[in-house]
């Protein structure tokens, strides 16, 4: 079975910080593209950002300069990293793997972690 667990979410006040972990088992963690999307309530999951199985990334404008993803292959963990955190960054963050194999996907998502930025 392929399984993702994300965990690390929380209540934390404007401007505090939050480190998220989401552990994979049933993949070959190395060959897959990690990613973190989040979904508020009443709108469309969108992405956070992503890394290769070579370790570059990529950041939505909105995370810029504020997140950070990594990625631990020896662990089968892929992390994001929050600071500054704004009370619109509140929202369910869910991790995502993704492999394509010529004109096959591979494509798996985790049940996700609730994150609440508030005063």
């Amino acid at each position: 079975q392929v399984q993702l667990v994300e965990s690390g979410g929380g209540l934390v006040q404007p401007g505090g910080s939050l480190r998220l972990s989401c552990a994979a088992s049933g993949i070959i963690f190395r060959l897959y593209h990690m990613g973190w999307y989040r979904q508020a309530p009443g709108k469309q999951r969108e992405l956070v950002a992503t890394i290769t199985g070579g370790s570059s990334t990529n950041y939505t404008d909105f995370v810029k300069g504020r997140f950070t993803i990594s990625r631990e292959n020896a662990k089968n963990t892929v992390y994001l990293q929050m600071n500054e955190l704004r009370p619109g960054d509140t929202a369910v963050y869910y991790c995502n793997a993704f492999l394509r194999l010529g004109d096959q996907i591979r494509d798996h998502w985790g049940q996700g972690t609730q994150v609440t930025v508030s005063s």
